[in-house]
């Protein structure tokens, strides 16, 4: 392939899409810039107009992925009312969509090691696709006795955990891991045992 030079259409967004196919092909520390500079068919030179180095352009994939993560969330949440129940279980679906979906940005977000805090503009596209969990846990607590209602920080933190735990062993084809359940049903009754135990919906549900 020729190499072009800077001035060829949205160059910065080329290069992030190079580095999301290289991400999926070897992983977010099995590439270098100068792999993502050829397979966006420029030179090495042209990339450092836009990033500084290779952990920069993959905090761009994953700004980019909490963008695409953060409206699905937020659509997942809206279309699963009119319960807070039933908005609250869509998310969790929704984090499971996305990583299927989305597997270039999904590695970029949650296993590059990029911090949210290395840039403001991540840690805004973060704290919003994450926020809507937090509502939706928020929302849903209310139906819980005071004395016994968890803060909704921590509500939302055990079922990421879960939605994450389910796509990291069960969805992404980890070796030696599998399930005779789909991820789906996996997660569907996981999230069942935990709001049963919070009294949220009842045993024989």
């Amino acid at each position: 392939m020729a190499k072009r030079g800077y001035h060829h259409g949205n160059l910065r967004q080329e290069l992030v899409d190079a580095c999301l196919r290289l991400i999926e092909e070897k992983g977010p520390t099995g590439f270098t810039l100068s792999e993502a500079a050829r397979e966006a068919g420029v030179t090495p030179a042209a990339v450092y107009r836009h990033f500084d180095g290779r952990e920069n352009l993959i905090a761009e994939a994953a700004r980019q992925g909490y963008e695409i993560f953060g409206d699905l969330m937020e659509h997942a949440y809206a279309g699963g009312k009119p319960t807070a129940l039933t908005a609250f279980e869509s998310t969790g679906r929704a984090y499971l969509a996305f990583a299927r979906k989305f597997p270039g940005h999904y590695i970029a977000m949650f296993e590059s090691g990029i911090s949210i805090q290395s840039s403001p503009e991540l840690n805004t596209a973060s704290s919003r696709a994450l926020g809507v969990m937090e509502k939706a846990a928020t929302d849903l607590s209310q139906h819980i006795p005071a004395d016994r209602r968890p803060p909704p920080q921590m509500f939302s933190a055990h079922i990421w955990a879960l939605s994450h735990g389910v796509v990291e062993l069960f969805a992404r084809g980890s070796p030696g891991t599998k399930s005779p359940f789909p991820p789906e049903d996996l997660l569907e009754t996981g999230i069942g045992v935990y709001l049963r135990g919070l009294g949220l919906i009842p045993p024989d549900a």
